[in-house]
């Protein structure tokens, strides 16, 4: 499962010594778990012109965000002649797994990638 994480919360989490970036992983303090991270956007708001591409309530990558020959910087970016406001963060991937917090009658198939959902999932 992929999960986005917005750079707002991960400075939150740093602040609060509960994880940081690393080398390109995201480090979890609790457990000491290192998942690596891809740096993204999410669209969250058209400013202007037609979402023709489906662009809006999207994540992509920065490769994605260059093949798209996109503009980004900070909380916009535009993608021919249409505007959006994003959302600056990284995607991690964790193991299907961290549902089990949500089921727990399914047996975990990875105990850090448990943790890192459930912490992911708790504080958005």
């Amino acid at each position: 499962m992929k999960l986005f994480l917005p750079q707002k919360t991960l400075e939150e989490w740093a602040l609060a010594d509960k994880a940081d970036l690393a080398d390109g992983k995201l480090v979890v303090k609790d457990g000491g778990s290192m998942h690596p991270v891809t740096s993204a956007v999410h669209f969250q708001k058209l400013a202007s012109g037609e979402d023709a591409l489906g662009l809006l309530h999207r994540v992509k990558t920065t490769e994605q965000l260059t093949a798209l020959n996109a503009e980004h910087f900070a909380d916009s970016c535009i993608v021919g002649d249409v505007a959006y406001e994003v959302v600056e963060g990284y995607i991690t991937e964790v193991q299907p797994g961290a549902a089990a917090k949500v089921d727990p009658k399914k047996k975990s198939s990875s105990p850090e990638a448990d943790l890192l959902a459930a912490f992911i999932l708790d504080k958005m």
